[in-house]
């Protein structure tokens, strides 16, 4: 029987202000348990929460970067539940005024397996509402008792909801990727997943091909992309198989192991009746003036859907390498450094080496594009002398070794490893006449129609000018002495 996978998901993306959505405490990570955890934090009777003009802002830049609208009046609310780590008992949220309202992310989906190829589809978003976080429990310090860090409490928020226009773990995988990258480029979120600042929570469900959305369960707080697939995936496949096996679904909020590979129900799932929601007394309405809006458009960076139109149609580059290339903005704007520098008809140049090279490097080595060590600079310099002809290919790679391991600069580093090629026409007219003498023979074979030793000179060339004859060069010298 065949199945329709249903997936939306809401993205906790803590904002990148020095302090809490409604206090002057700090929100730095890392910090002794309840340090940071001011009177408004522990809801000490009659504490006021003020508003963090910075949280606002950043929220409606992300409206701003997806085309949403931006509500010029909304509201904040109270919602109201119980946890141990939420000390007033209900949740500083928005509700039925969002201060973000609908918009759309382009994403770039790669297939998981298969032969099915990569794929662009617009994901709509509902809403993105500011509010403040929770704090945590902290299980296991000591034996059977259950501390609880209230320094996350009050934390900006923007919750980021979409539609559920995902229909397989790869397009809920590269929505995630995509809304990542997003807020790490437009600078609203440091997007640490391991320190919680990205925290995804993915709805599931299935249906038979065109009946109504099947009951959803809600796989709370996943906080990698590898984990993401797994749970997506394995949750699928439970609810096709109790289903397919006479069950029913029952709608819950559910946990993921990654040890075990399995989701399990922690509670049913609320709806939002269930909060009681009402707009909270000590917070006036939120006003946002065209002249914010667009003071925050006139600030945005360009963004990555338009940057990959641009490198597609200025620099004729696949829309493959735009994607890569836009996949961070340091990566990004590591290329369009390396691009001024060495000129535009080289941006292929560019671009291979940075998906190529540099990010293996970075894979080997387990960093990020922001953890390069290699400077645009350095990586100009060494570009600039594969374009001029100084260095080979082969050559450049070992140059780039260098900078990696030691930084330094591309001309010295060529200097005092000898990699500069021969692009001297007559000594490499002379070292051809010498292999072309010594092996008669072959030459004779050559000649009579055995063009595949062709690569038997090349070779032999090659390791007579130790590597650095200019390829272009030799192989036009050569074939042109071969064929007499």
């Amino acid at each position: 029987m065949n199945w329709e996978i249903v997936i939306g998901l809401e993205v906790h993306t803590q904002l990148s202000t020095n302090t809490k959505i409604f206090s002057g405490a700090s929100t730095a990570f890392g910090a002794e348990p309840n340090t940071q955890a001011d009177a408004v934090s522990i809801a000490l009777p009659g504490v006021l929460p003020v508003l963090n003009k910075g949280a606002v802002e950043r929220a409606f830049k992300f409206g701003l970067a997806v085309g949403a609208h931006i509500a010029p009046r909304s509201v904040f609310a109270r919602k109201n539940y119980f946890y141990p780590d939420l000390p007033k008992g209900y949740q500083i949220s928005q509700f039925d005024l969002p201060v973000v309202g609908q918009g759309a992310l382009i994403i770039q989906v790669e297939p998981l397996s298969g032969n099915a190829k990569p794929y662009e589809k617009v994901v709509r978003i509902t809403r993105a509402h500011l509010e403040e976080d929770a704090g945590k429990s902290v299980h296991g310090e000591s034996q059977g008792v259950t501390g609880v860090d209230l320094n996350r409490a009050g934390t900006p928020l923007l919750e980021i909801v979409s539609e559920p226009d995902m229909c397989s773990s790869a397009e809920a995988v590269a929505y995630a990727k995509a809304l990542h990258s997003l807020v790490r480029w437009i600078g609203i979120c440091d997007g640490n997943m391991q320190e919680g600042s990205f925290r995804c929570d993915v709805n599931v469900s299935v249906r038979k091909p065109g009946a109504p959305l099947g009951t959803r369960r809600e796989i709370k707080n996943l906080n990698s992309f590898k984990f993401m697939q797994q749970a997506i995936d394995y949750e699928v496949q439970w609810q096709i198989d109790t289903l397919e096996n006479g069950g029913k679904i029952q709608q819950a909020t559910i946990l993921f192991n990654p040890d075990t590979g399995e989701t399990r129900a922690m509670r049913s799932k609320e709806d939002a009746h269930d909060y009681r929601y009402f707009p909270d007394p000590d917070l006036l309405p939120l006003d946002i003036s065209p002249a914010m809006l667009e003071q925050a458009r006139a600030a945005l960076p360009e963004l990555p859907q338009a940057k990959r139109e641009r490198y597609i149609g200025e620099y004729a580059l696949t829309a493959y390498d735009a994607s890569s290339l836009t996949s961070s903005r340091e990566m990004a704007d590591l290329f369009d450094a390396c691009v001024a520098s060495v000129g535009a008809p080289n941006a292929k140049l560019c671009a291979n080496w940075l998906i190529g090279e540099v990010s293996a490097q970075l894979n080997r080595d387990a960093l990020d594009m922001a953890q390069c060590p290699v400077s645009a600079q350095q990586l100009s310099g060494m570009l600039a002398r594969i374009v001029d002809g100084t260095i080979s290919n082969s050559g450049a790679k070992e140059v780039f070794r260098a900078l990696w391991s030691e930084g330094g600069d591309a001309d010295a580093i060529i200097e005092a490893k000898g990699l500069k090629q021969v692009s001297d026409s007559g000594a490499i007219e002379a070292l051809v006449d010498e292999i072309i003498a010594g092996n008669a023979d072959k030459v004779a074979e050559y000649r009579s129609g055995k063009d595949k030793l062709f690569g038997f000179f090349v070779g032999l060339a090659m390791k007579a000018s130790k590597g650095k004859a200019n390829p272009a060069q030799l192989n036009d010298i050569l074939k042109k002495k071969l064929e007499g």
